[in-house]
């Protein structure tokens, strides 16, 4: 039987993607018979990112400050919106240097399987963020699997229903990323996704969510 506090670390490590009670056990052993040091700076990293990182109130994506310095940035279009789902999709589009607008980044997708609904992905903040008055153009850049589509299709109702946008007229486009060539297509969606007919406010009722 293991001591508590290894169990603990053992615990502990088994929050990470795809590692099981042995690997975690394998990682738990390996640091305190042969990295300790290593150990530590794990744990002061941790420890330091969990009291410095926030999320961006504008774009969602991870940072040290309110703003990041992305979206704060008077190089960047901010006409354009380009929806993303993870700050590593973001940070993949930015090393292709396909796309000069701004972001805005979900922290996941809709995967009713997992759990992971719209009211987990706090979409009011999409919509209040595509409704600023600034965005002309929302780019769909999400990953091409059913949770991915799924969750294109499903913001693309959103975003036409129930967006307040101050301007007349909005394009929605759709991006297909290539993460490994790091080649972006940017194709038309929807040709006018909101004109004077736009609601504001309540909307319509979206229709049901299929996966």
């Amino acid at each position: 039987m293991n001591p508590s506090s290894l169990e603990g670390l053992i615990e502990a490590l088994r929050c990470l993607p795809g590692v099981g009670p042995k690997s975690a056990q394998r990682m738990a052993y390996y640091l305190l018979q042969h990295d300790r040091a290593g150990a530590k700076r794990l744990a002061e990293g941790i420890d330091t990112a969990l009291r410095a990182v926030q999320h961006c109130v504008r774009c969602n994506t991870f940072t040290e400050s309110e703003t990041c310095d992305r979206c704060t940035s008077s190089k960047r279009d901010p006409t354009q919106l380009c929806i993303v789902e993870t700050p590593v999709d973001m940070n993949m589009m930015e090393q292709a240097h396909a796309y000069n607008g701004l972001y805005y980044v979900l922290m996941g997708r809709i995967s009713p399987l997992d759990g992971v609904g719209p009211r987990e992905l706090k979409l009011d903040r999409l919509l209040a963020r595509a409704g600023d008055g600034i965005v002309r153009e929302v780019i769909l850049a999400t990953n091409y699997t059913n949770e991915g589509e799924a969750t294109a299709h499903y913001l693309s109702e959103l975003l036409k229903s129930r967006a307040v946008l101050a301007e007349e007229f909005i394009l929605l486009r759709r991006a297909e990323w290539d993460g490994e060539d790091r080649t972006m297509e940017i194709h038309r969606y929807i040709d006018e996704a909101c004109s004077k007919g736009w609601l504001r406010g309540g909307g319509v009722p979206l229709p049901p969510l299929r996966v």
